[in-house]
């Protein structure tokens, strides 16, 4: 009887190690507040003065997260629960949008110029930008987010909570 219920025990513990590991992985967020618009539509702004550069070389993030392109005056929507960020691509001539989802520290490669974010996170998170020193550029948090202009220039680091 006693190895029945070591084994009983076992398995009850191996059940709740799995279900703590899916439920520890993840976004930080909550529930969307019921005021709150599950997904904002927004417009990519318009193409910087000079758009050529001898060195081109495309915007990333690392870890990668999902993206897309979009011209000039594109709309383009930002999920609830994501912070978008906005860059220019030198290498297409237009604007890389960036989803960032899961908690995380992000690393920026090649951002460079004005761009913008909007954060549509949930749960009250508080976001960060870091330069190249790990020093604080700004903190925000979602509430009253509208897209809001960014030179990416000193931004070497983003942690979206």
């Amino acid at each position: 009887m006693c190895n029945k219920q070591r084994s009983l025990l076992g398995v009850f513990g191996a059940l709740l190690l799995a279900l703590v590991a899916v439920f520890a992985a993840g976004p930080a967020q909550a529930a969307v507040p019921p005021d709150r618009d599950l997904n904002q539509v927004l417009t990519l702004p318009a193409a910087p003065a000079s758009t050529l550069s001898a060195a081109a070389v495309s915007p990333t993030i690392t870890p990668a997260v999902r993206t897309e392109h979009g011209r000039p005056g594109d709309d383009y929507t930002c999920p609830s629960g994501n912070l978008c960020l906005v860059v220019w691509d030198p290498t297409t001539v237009d604007y890389k949008v960036f989803f960032l989802y899961t908690c995380q520290l992000y690393a920026l490669h090649y951002w460079q110029g004005w761009g913008n974010f909007y954060d549509a996170q949930t749960g009250g998170v508080t976001s960060y930008f870091y330069d190249q020193n790990m020093g604080e550029l700004r903190r925000f948090t979602p509430e009253g987010s509208h897209n809001i202009d960014q030179n990416w220039d000193p931004v070497w680091y983003v942690r979206n909570c």
